[in-house]
């Protein structure tokens, strides 16, 4: 079985050097591209791929706006952030968007072919880095719930109750 991929980025040079390394699998065909968030979903209702390559930062409509219009289609492609900035919001917001993965582009070529087949099996790719900072993020979020339970625990029947109000939505009063 062929997967098919289509390749969305704002430089035209990215998307062949994208369109050589993925032409060198036997399974893997880059079925179209496109240019901006626009573009790629267009390609994605017209063509119909299996997987999609999004870069995240592009004039008009950017990646991540990208990601929820065809995460929102009745049977959405595998989309896969592809990237040169990791940073946490990136990661986190293209996931939140419906991204089946994030990647950076400075991922090598032979690593980026076996996830793209990875991510076509339905399951979520990570490049190390992004996936070393969800685990700390997570980490992170544990010990502070962790700590605000703490610090429930030290108040007053009284300060729970207004507690408790104020996270019903009541005013002070």
């Amino acid at each position: 079985m062929t997967i098919r991929v289509v390749v969305v980025d704002d430089e035209p040079m990215v998307c062949a050097h994208l369109r050589t390394i993925l032409g060198t699998a036997d399974d893997l065909e880059v079925v179209g591209e496109g240019h901006d968030g626009a573009e790629g979903v267009e390609a994605v209702m017209r063509l119909r791929p299996d997987v999609v390559l999004m870069d995240l930062r592009m004039p008009n409509v950017d990646g991540l706006t990208a990601i929820e219009r065809i995460a929102a289609l009745a049977d959405p492609p595998k989309v896969v952030a592809l990237t040169t900035f990791d940073a946490d919001q990136y990661v986190l917001r293209a996931l939140r968007a419906g991204a089946a993965g994030f990647l950076v582009k400075s991922t090598p070529p032979e690593d980026l072919i076996d996830l793209v087949r990875v991510a076509a099996e339905g399951n979520m790719v990570l490049s190390p880095a992004a996936a070393r900072r969800l685990v700390a993020a997570s980490s992170d979020r544990q010990s502070t719930r962790e700590r605000a339970r703490e610090l429930a625990a030290s108040l007053t029947e009284r300060e729970l109750e207004v507690l408790a109000g104020l996270g019903e939505g009541l005013s002070n009063a």
